[in-house]
Protein backbone atom coordinates (compact mmCIF):
# COMPACT_ATOMS: atom_id res chain seq x y z
CA UNK A 1 0.00 0.00 0.00
CA UNK A 2 1.46 3.35 -1.05
CA UNK A 3 1.98 6.04 1.56
CA UNK A 4 1.15 9.72 1.28
CA UNK A 5 2.60 11.59 -1.69
CA UNK A 6 3.36 15.32 -1.47
CA UNK A 7 3.10 17.60 -4.51
CA UNK A 8 5.14 20.80 -4.35
CA UNK A 9 4.07 23.48 -6.80
CA UNK A 10 0.60 21.91 -6.86
CA UNK A 11 -1.26 25.05 -7.99
CA UNK A 12 0.69 25.41 -11.25
CA UNK A 13 -0.56 23.96 -14.53
CA UNK A 14 1.32 20.67 -14.28
CA UNK A 15 0.83 20.51 -10.51
CA UNK A 16 -2.94 20.59 -10.91
CA UNK A 17 -2.81 17.72 -13.42
CA UNK A 18 -0.67 15.74 -10.99
CA UNK A 19 -3.10 16.43 -8.13
CA UNK A 20 -6.02 15.17 -10.19
CA UNK A 21 -4.11 12.07 -11.27
CA UNK A 22 -3.29 11.24 -7.65
CA UNK A 23 -6.96 11.60 -6.72
CA UNK A 24 -8.06 9.53 -9.72
CA UNK A 25 -5.81 6.71 -8.56
CA UNK A 26 -7.10 6.99 -4.98
CA UNK A 27 -3.69 7.94 -3.54
CA UNK A 28 -3.52 10.07 -0.37
CA UNK A 29 -1.68 13.32 -1.03
CA UNK A 30 -0.60 16.65 0.40
CA UNK A 31 -0.88 19.59 -2.00
CA UNK A 32 1.87 22.06 -1.16
CA UNK A 33 3.13 25.43 -2.32
CA UNK A 34 3.36 29.04 -1.22
CA UNK A 35 -0.26 30.23 -1.42
CA UNK A 36 -2.58 28.77 1.23
CA UNK A 37 -5.79 30.04 -0.40
CA UNK A 38 -4.92 28.69 -3.85
CA UNK A 39 -4.10 25.32 -2.32
CA UNK A 40 -7.44 25.18 -0.50
CA UNK A 41 -9.32 26.02 -3.71
CA UNK A 42 -7.40 23.37 -5.61
CA UNK A 43 -8.13 20.69 -3.00
CA UNK A 44 -11.84 21.51 -3.14
CA UNK A 45 -11.83 21.46 -6.94
CA UNK A 46 -10.09 18.08 -7.01
CA UNK A 47 -12.61 16.61 -4.57
CA UNK A 48 -15.50 18.03 -6.60
CA UNK A 49 -14.04 16.71 -9.86
CA UNK A 50 -13.56 13.26 -8.37
CA UNK A 51 -17.12 13.25 -7.06
CA UNK A 52 -18.52 14.32 -10.42
CA UNK A 53 -16.75 11.42 -12.11
CA UNK A 54 -17.84 8.92 -9.46
CA UNK A 55 -14.39 8.53 -7.91
CA UNK A 56 -11.68 6.01 -8.68
CA UNK A 57 -10.14 4.99 -11.98
CA UNK A 58 -13.08 3.30 -13.65
CA UNK A 59 -12.17 -0.15 -12.28
CA UNK A 60 -14.70 -0.08 -9.43
CA UNK A 61 -15.76 1.99 -6.46
CA UNK A 62 -12.80 3.62 -4.68
CA UNK A 63 -12.99 5.63 -1.49
CA UNK A 64 -12.20 9.32 -1.91
CA UNK A 65 -8.51 9.67 -1.00
CA UNK A 66 -7.26 11.96 1.76
CA UNK A 67 -6.33 15.33 0.24
CA UNK A 68 -4.52 17.69 2.59
CA UNK A 69 -2.84 21.04 1.93
CA UNK A 70 0.30 22.63 3.32
CA UNK A 71 1.54 26.17 2.66
CA UNK A 72 5.33 26.32 2.88
CA UNK A 73 7.80 28.65 1.18
CA UNK A 74 10.96 27.55 -0.58
CA UNK A 75 13.12 29.48 1.90
CA UNK A 76 11.53 27.64 4.85
CA UNK A 77 13.95 24.72 5.07
CA UNK A 78 12.45 23.36 8.30
CA UNK A 79 8.93 23.58 6.89
CA UNK A 80 9.97 21.71 3.75
CA UNK A 81 11.60 18.97 5.81
CA UNK A 82 8.43 18.64 7.91
CA UNK A 83 6.36 18.34 4.74
CA UNK A 84 8.65 15.64 3.38
CA UNK A 85 8.97 13.74 6.65
CA UNK A 86 5.21 13.15 6.70
CA UNK A 87 5.29 11.79 3.12
CA UNK A 88 6.64 8.65 1.47
CA UNK A 89 7.46 10.46 -1.78
CA UNK A 90 7.31 13.95 -3.23
CA UNK A 91 6.59 15.16 -6.76
CA UNK A 92 8.15 18.56 -7.44
CA UNK A 93 6.33 20.57 -10.14
CA UNK A 94 7.68 24.05 -9.31
CA UNK A 95 9.86 25.26 -12.15
CA UNK A 96 12.00 26.56 -13.65
CA UNK A 97 13.92 24.07 -11.56
CA UNK A 98 17.29 25.78 -11.88
CA UNK A 99 15.68 28.60 -9.89
CA UNK A 100 13.36 26.78 -7.52
CA UNK A 101 14.21 23.08 -7.45
CA UNK A 102 17.18 22.66 -5.14
CA UNK A 103 15.47 23.44 -1.78
CA UNK A 104 12.84 20.76 -2.46
CA UNK A 105 15.23 17.97 -3.43
CA UNK A 106 17.53 18.89 -0.52
CA UNK A 107 14.64 18.64 1.95
CA UNK A 108 13.58 15.31 0.47
CA UNK A 109 17.04 13.78 0.83
CA UNK A 110 17.51 15.17 4.36
CA UNK A 111 14.14 13.81 5.48
CA UNK A 112 14.52 10.41 3.80
CA UNK A 113 11.72 10.98 1.26
CA UNK A 114 11.79 9.63 -2.29
CA UNK A 115 11.73 12.36 -4.93
CA UNK A 116 10.64 12.82 -8.56
CA UNK A 117 10.18 16.00 -10.56
CA UNK A 118 8.95 17.22 -13.92
CA UNK A 119 11.99 19.20 -15.04
CA UNK A 120 13.15 19.38 -18.64
CA UNK A 121 16.40 21.22 -17.83
CA UNK A 122 19.71 19.49 -18.45
CA UNK A 123 21.58 21.84 -16.12
CA UNK A 124 19.26 21.04 -13.20
CA UNK A 125 19.49 17.31 -13.84
CA UNK A 126 23.27 17.56 -13.76
CA UNK A 127 23.18 19.68 -10.58
CA UNK A 128 21.00 17.12 -8.80
CA UNK A 129 23.31 14.23 -9.65
CA UNK A 130 26.48 16.14 -8.75
CA UNK A 131 25.21 17.45 -5.42
CA UNK A 132 22.84 14.78 -4.11
CA UNK A 133 23.78 11.33 -5.42
CA UNK A 134 26.08 10.38 -2.53
CA UNK A 135 23.74 11.82 0.11
CA UNK A 136 20.72 10.07 -1.41
CA UNK A 137 22.50 6.72 -1.41
CA UNK A 138 23.52 7.16 2.19
CA UNK A 139 19.95 8.11 3.16
CA UNK A 140 18.40 5.24 1.19
CA UNK A 141 16.43 7.71 -0.93
CA UNK A 142 15.71 7.50 -4.66
CA UNK A 143 15.90 10.80 -6.56
CA UNK A 144 14.64 10.72 -10.16
CA UNK A 145 14.61 14.04 -12.07
CA UNK A 146 12.78 14.52 -15.39
CA UNK A 147 9.99 12.02 -14.77
CA UNK A 148 7.57 13.51 -17.29
CA UNK A 149 7.19 13.36 -21.06
CA UNK A 150 10.62 14.87 -21.01
CA UNK A 151 12.38 12.53 -20.58
CA UNK A 152 11.11 9.33 -18.95
CA UNK A 153 9.66 7.61 -22.08
CA UNK A 154 12.85 8.31 -24.05
CA UNK A 155 15.13 6.97 -21.31
CA UNK A 156 13.01 3.83 -20.85
CA UNK A 157 12.72 3.23 -24.60
CA UNK A 158 16.49 3.68 -25.00
CA UNK A 159 17.17 0.95 -22.43
CA UNK A 160 14.84 -1.51 -24.15
CA UNK A 161 16.14 -0.67 -27.62
CA UNK A 162 19.79 -1.12 -26.61
CA UNK A 163 19.21 -4.65 -25.30
CA UNK A 164 20.75 -7.13 -27.70
CA UNK A 165 22.83 -4.50 -29.51
CA UNK A 166 25.34 -3.34 -26.85
CA UNK A 167 28.05 -2.19 -26.77
CA UNK A 168 26.95 0.71 -28.95
CA UNK A 169 28.76 3.06 -31.25
CA UNK A 170 25.87 5.51 -30.92
CA UNK A 171 22.35 5.74 -29.57
CA UNK A 172 20.10 8.24 -31.33
CA UNK A 173 16.88 9.59 -29.82
CA UNK A 174 14.62 11.73 -32.02
CA UNK A 175 11.40 13.59 -31.21
CA UNK A 176 8.61 14.72 -33.55
CA UNK A 177 5.81 16.59 -31.77
CA UNK A 178 2.75 18.23 -33.30
CA UNK A 179 -0.04 20.37 -31.89
CA UNK A 180 1.52 21.09 -28.50
CA UNK A 181 0.79 24.48 -26.95
CA UNK A 182 3.49 25.02 -24.31
CA UNK A 183 2.58 26.15 -20.83
CA UNK A 184 3.93 29.43 -19.49
CA UNK A 185 6.31 27.40 -17.32
CA UNK A 186 7.55 25.40 -20.29
CA UNK A 187 8.23 28.63 -22.19
CA UNK A 188 10.29 29.98 -19.27
CA UNK A 189 12.21 26.72 -19.09
CA UNK A 190 12.86 26.71 -22.84
CA UNK A 191 14.22 30.26 -22.59
CA UNK A 192 16.73 29.16 -19.99
CA UNK A 193 17.71 26.05 -21.94
CA UNK A 194 18.34 28.07 -25.09
CA UNK A 195 20.56 30.46 -23.17
CA UNK A 196 22.57 27.73 -21.44
CA UNK A 197 23.27 25.60 -24.48
CA UNK A 198 23.34 21.81 -24.70
CA UNK A 199 25.29 19.15 -22.86
CA UNK A 200 26.23 16.26 -25.17
CA UNK A 201 27.69 12.80 -24.58
CA UNK A 202 30.46 11.90 -27.02
CA UNK A 203 33.51 9.63 -26.89
CA UNK A 204 32.41 8.30 -23.53
CA UNK A 205 32.14 11.66 -21.75
CA UNK A 206 29.99 14.75 -21.28
CA UNK A 207 30.86 18.21 -22.62
CA UNK A 208 29.22 21.45 -23.71
CA UNK A 209 28.05 21.42 -27.30
CA UNK A 210 29.29 24.08 -29.72
CA UNK A 211 26.88 26.93 -30.35
CA UNK A 212 26.65 25.97 -34.02
CA UNK A 213 23.37 24.12 -34.54
CA UNK A 214 23.61 20.46 -35.53
CA UNK A 215 21.13 19.96 -38.38
CA UNK A 216 20.11 17.16 -40.72
CA UNK A 217 17.20 14.88 -41.61
CA UNK A 218 15.88 11.92 -39.67
CA UNK A 219 13.78 9.05 -41.11
CA UNK A 220 10.79 8.95 -38.78
CA UNK A 221 8.38 6.09 -39.48
CA UNK A 222 5.07 6.77 -41.20
CA UNK A 223 2.97 8.81 -41.00
CA UNK A 224 5.61 11.39 -39.98
CA UNK A 225 8.27 10.43 -42.53
CA UNK A 226 11.72 12.01 -43.02
CA UNK A 227 11.95 15.43 -41.36
CA UNK A 228 14.55 18.18 -40.87
CA UNK A 229 15.93 17.94 -37.32
CA UNK A 230 18.35 19.79 -35.09
CA UNK A 231 20.19 19.10 -31.86
CA UNK A 232 17.91 18.97 -28.83
CA UNK A 233 19.33 19.48 -25.30
CA UNK A 234 17.28 16.63 -23.88
CA UNK A 235 17.86 14.75 -20.67
CA UNK A 236 18.59 11.38 -22.28
CA UNK A 237 22.08 12.67 -23.07
CA UNK A 238 22.62 12.73 -19.29
CA UNK A 239 20.64 9.68 -18.18
CA UNK A 240 21.17 7.02 -20.86
CA UNK A 241 24.97 6.64 -20.44
CA UNK A 242 24.38 5.54 -16.84
CA UNK A 243 22.61 2.38 -17.97
CA UNK A 244 23.51 1.79 -21.65
CA UNK A 245 27.04 0.97 -22.85
CA UNK A 246 27.46 3.50 -25.64
CA UNK A 247 30.19 5.82 -26.87
CA UNK A 248 27.76 8.51 -27.98
CA UNK A 249 24.18 9.70 -27.40
CA UNK A 250 22.62 11.97 -30.03
CA UNK A 251 19.33 13.71 -29.22
CA UNK A 252 17.32 15.39 -31.97
CA UNK A 253 14.00 17.15 -32.48
CA UNK A 254 12.17 18.15 -35.64
CA UNK A 255 12.67 21.79 -36.55
CA UNK A 256 8.93 21.92 -37.14
CA UNK A 257 8.33 21.14 -33.45
CA UNK A 258 10.28 24.22 -32.39
CA UNK A 259 8.93 26.42 -35.17
CA UNK A 260 5.28 25.43 -34.79
CA UNK A 261 4.78 24.91 -38.52
CA UNK A 262 6.54 23.65 -41.65
CA UNK A 263 6.60 27.17 -43.12
CA UNK A 264 8.53 28.65 -40.18
CA UNK A 265 10.91 25.69 -39.80
CA UNK A 266 13.69 26.93 -42.15
CA UNK A 267 13.90 30.27 -40.34
CA UNK A 268 14.09 28.67 -36.88
CA UNK A 269 16.87 26.34 -37.95
CA UNK A 270 18.92 29.15 -39.48
CA UNK A 271 18.40 31.62 -36.63
CA UNK A 272 18.89 29.23 -33.69
CA UNK A 273 22.57 30.14 -32.99
CA UNK A 274 21.82 33.89 -33.12
CA UNK A 275 18.86 33.46 -30.77
CA UNK A 276 20.99 31.52 -28.30
CA UNK A 277 23.62 34.28 -28.31
CA UNK A 278 20.96 36.96 -27.77
CA UNK A 279 19.54 35.08 -24.78
CA UNK A 280 22.96 35.05 -23.15
CA UNK A 281 23.01 38.86 -23.30
CA UNK A 282 21.04 41.54 -21.42
CA UNK A 283 18.37 41.19 -24.13
CA UNK A 284 17.04 38.19 -22.22
CA UNK A 285 15.57 40.52 -19.58
CA UNK A 286 13.32 42.02 -22.28
CA UNK A 287 11.80 38.62 -23.08
CA UNK A 288 10.84 37.63 -19.52
CA UNK A 289 7.92 40.12 -19.14
CA UNK A 290 6.42 38.89 -22.41
CA UNK A 291 6.33 35.32 -21.09
CA UNK A 292 4.21 36.42 -18.13
CA UNK A 293 1.47 37.43 -20.58
CA UNK A 294 1.26 34.01 -22.20
CA UNK A 295 -1.71 31.71 -21.40
CA UNK A 296 -0.96 29.48 -18.41
CA UNK A 297 -1.39 26.39 -20.56
CA UNK A 298 -3.46 24.62 -23.20
CA UNK A 299 -7.13 23.75 -22.83
CA UNK A 300 -8.20 20.16 -22.27
CA UNK A 301 -9.19 19.88 -25.93
CA UNK A 302 -5.87 21.28 -27.13
CA UNK A 303 -3.94 18.98 -24.79
CA UNK A 304 -5.74 15.91 -26.11
CA UNK A 305 -5.08 16.85 -29.73
CA UNK A 306 -1.28 16.91 -29.37
CA UNK A 307 0.59 13.97 -30.92
CA UNK A 308 4.19 12.78 -30.70
CA UNK A 309 6.50 10.17 -32.19
CA UNK A 310 9.65 9.21 -30.30
CA UNK A 311 12.32 7.04 -31.93
CA UNK A 312 15.38 5.38 -30.40
CA UNK A 313 18.00 3.80 -32.66
CA UNK A 314 20.85 1.74 -31.21
CA UNK A 315 23.89 1.36 -33.50
CA UNK A 316 26.07 -1.49 -32.25
CA UNK A 317 29.85 -1.57 -32.44
CA UNK A 318 29.51 -4.83 -34.40
CA UNK A 319 27.36 -3.23 -37.10
CA UNK A 320 24.03 -4.45 -35.79
CA UNK A 321 21.27 -1.93 -35.16
CA UNK A 322 17.93 -1.94 -33.42
CA UNK A 323 15.17 0.63 -33.18
CA UNK A 324 12.24 1.34 -30.92
CA UNK A 325 9.28 3.65 -31.54
CA UNK A 326 6.79 5.20 -29.13
CA UNK A 327 3.74 7.09 -30.30
CA UNK A 328 1.25 8.95 -28.18
CA UNK A 329 -0.77 12.01 -27.27
CA UNK A 330 -1.25 14.68 -24.58
CA UNK A 331 2.29 15.30 -23.38
CA UNK A 332 1.14 17.15 -20.23
CA UNK A 333 -1.31 14.43 -19.28
CA UNK A 334 1.46 11.88 -19.87
CA UNK A 335 3.78 13.92 -17.63
CA UNK A 336 1.28 13.79 -14.77
CA UNK A 337 0.69 10.06 -15.23
CA UNK A 338 4.42 9.25 -15.35
CA UNK A 339 5.29 11.36 -12.30
CA UNK A 340 2.43 9.92 -10.25
CA UNK A 341 3.15 6.32 -11.26
CA UNK A 342 6.82 6.76 -10.40
CA UNK A 343 6.08 8.31 -7.02
CA UNK A 344 3.47 5.62 -6.25
CA UNK A 345 6.00 2.85 -6.92
CA UNK A 346 8.49 4.60 -4.63
CA UNK A 347 5.88 5.13 -1.91
CA UNK A 348 5.28 1.39 -1.69
CA UNK A 349 6.99 -0.18 1.32
CA UNK A 350 8.83 -2.68 -0.87
CA UNK A 351 10.71 -0.10 -2.96
CA UNK A 352 14.44 -0.32 -2.18
CA UNK A 353 16.46 1.62 -4.77
CA UNK A 354 18.57 4.64 -3.81
CA UNK A 355 20.69 7.42 -5.30
CA UNK A 356 20.11 9.85 -8.14
CA UNK A 357 18.68 7.51 -10.75
CA UNK A 358 17.57 7.48 -14.36
CA UNK A 359 14.00 6.33 -14.99
CA UNK A 360 15.35 3.07 -16.44
CA UNK A 361 17.38 2.35 -13.28
CA UNK A 362 14.65 3.48 -10.87
CA UNK A 363 11.93 1.27 -12.41
CA UNK A 364 11.49 -1.76 -14.66
CA UNK A 365 11.38 -0.16 -18.14
CA UNK A 366 8.90 -2.40 -19.91
CA UNK A 367 6.42 -2.48 -17.02
CA UNK A 368 6.60 1.29 -16.65
CA UNK A 369 5.94 1.97 -20.33
CA UNK A 370 3.08 -0.51 -20.23
CA UNK A 371 1.58 1.46 -17.33
CA UNK A 372 1.49 4.56 -19.56
CA UNK A 373 -0.68 2.77 -22.14
CA UNK A 374 -3.51 5.36 -22.07
CA UNK A 375 -1.01 7.92 -23.38
CA UNK A 376 1.45 5.96 -25.52
CA UNK A 377 2.13 2.72 -27.32
CA UNK A 378 5.55 1.39 -28.27
CA UNK A 379 7.17 -1.30 -30.40
CA UNK A 380 10.69 -2.72 -30.62
CA UNK A 381 12.37 -4.12 -33.71
CA UNK A 382 14.71 -7.13 -33.54
CA UNK A 383 18.41 -6.44 -33.93
CA UNK A 384 19.51 -6.44 -37.58
CA UNK A 385 22.73 -6.25 -39.53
Amino acid sequence: MAGTIAVYGATGYTGRLVARELARRGLPCVLAGRDREKLARLAEAVRADLGARGGGDGAGAVATPAIATRAVALDDAAGLRDLMAASSAVIDCAGPFVRYGEPVVRAAVESGTHYVDTTGEQSYMQLVRDRFDAAARQAGVAVVPAMGFDYAPGDLLAQLTAQGAEPLRELVIAYAIRGVQPTRGTARTALGMAAEGAIVYEDGGWRRAPLRAQRGRFPFPDPVGPRPVMRYPSGEALTVPHHVRTRKVTTLITVETLAGSDLAAPFVGALAPAVALALRSPLRALVEPALARLPEGPSEERRQSARFTLVAVAHGEDGRSRSGVARGRDVYGLTAAAAVHGAALMADAGYDRAGVLSPATAYEPRAFLDALAPFLSYELEPAAG
